[in-house]
């Protein structure tokens, strides 16, 4: 599983940096999360797929969905056939049909527009995504919990064949938790094979959101965080005034839900070519601290490796 961050400015673009959007890979699985305006031209520079299937947005914001009319059309023009998937908060659907239809009212492929409930799982193979209530003012906002499902726990193929269990299908069903009866008799339990269960990994998207105790609940033991920071503390007020966060504040939700690490985003165009002071007053909080830049691309590995 990987992170690609195609765009880590608020509000506007940047020399240096894109309006939001950020890809998760999973299996040759592509997600996307936000597309801000000009977010194909970042897919095709950082070497993202455009055959996904599924837009996820935070809220209704510009600088969050004026790439999708682009990233639509380009679509089009390929000649794409597959259906693509559009999700967002309760009141979503009426701002992204606008979106889709702007400059075409001709739908060259299927598009389908769902309006998602906070905490209702949207389940996948091997995964869910579960959106869950940020807080950025009086609008209808979600971030995205990205949750894989618990891992079975490792077989041990030298031990069975050591007992004497043929490979095929009694290892399968060993592994699965059935015990299994040997010709001779011999009953064999999975625990005498099987490992302990592995936790799936887990990644925990904000989108625009004022620090909040809905996030530290959802992000508790996540592996990754990745919460906007649009301000440094110096800019407090207006980060209140705005319903937004200062890199603090989001170091702060990082240290109560103990993630593993914690990638900032959504920087104003005053940090757009030097986070330092954003950098350095987080991790002065949670040291395990970065700040995304476009094109940076994160791997979430499983817990350990020795596990895969």
């Amino acid at each position: 599983m990987t992170l690609r961050f195609l765009g880590t400015s608020a509000s506007r673009p940047t020399v240096e940096r894109n309006v939001s959007s950020i890809a998760l890979i999973r299996e040759g699985e592509t997600l996307m999360f936000d597309c801000g305006e000009g977010t194909q031209r970042q897919m095709m520079r950082y070497g993202i797929s455009f055959s996904l299937s599924d837009i996820f947005f935070t809220h209704m914001h510009a600088d969050h969905i004026l790439g999708v009319t682009g990233l639509l059309r380009t679509l089009a023009l390929q000649g794409r056939t597959e259906a693509m998937n559009l999700y967002g908060p309760a009141g979503s659907e009426k701002m992204l049909w606008r979106a889709i239809t702007l400059g075409s009212e001709k739908q060259h492929f299927p598009i389908n527009v769902f309006e998602l409930t906070a905490e209702t799982p949207l389940k996948r193979n091997g995964y869910a995504v579960i959106p869950f209530t940020v807080e950025h003012g009086d609008r209808s906002a979600i971030g995205y919990h990205i949750a894989e499902e618990t891992r079975l726990g490792r077989f041990n193929p030298e031990k069975a064949r050591e007992m004497g269990i043929p490979e095929g299908p009694l290892w399968g069903s060993i592994h699965k938790g059935k015990a299994v009866t040997l010709d001779n008799g011999r009953i064999v339990q999975p625990s005498e094979l099987v490992g302990p269960t592995r936790p799936g990994r887990r990644v925990v998207i904000t989108g625009d959101s004022a620090p909040s105790e809905g996030t530290v609940a959802t992000a508790t033991g996540a592996d990754v965080l990745v919460h906007e920071a649009t301000f440094a503390e110096e800019e407090i007020q207006r980060a209140v005034e705005t319903s937004h966060s200062t890199a603090r504040g989001a170091a702060e939700v990082a240290a109560k839900a103990a993630v593993r690490r914690l990638v900032l985003t959504h920087v104003s165009a005053r940090y757009s070519r030097d986070t330092s002071e954003l950098e350095r007053e987080a991790r002065a909080i949670f040291p395990a601290t970065v700040v995304a830049r476009d094109g940076m691309e994160i791997e979430i590995p499983f817990e350990t490796a020795e596990e895969d």
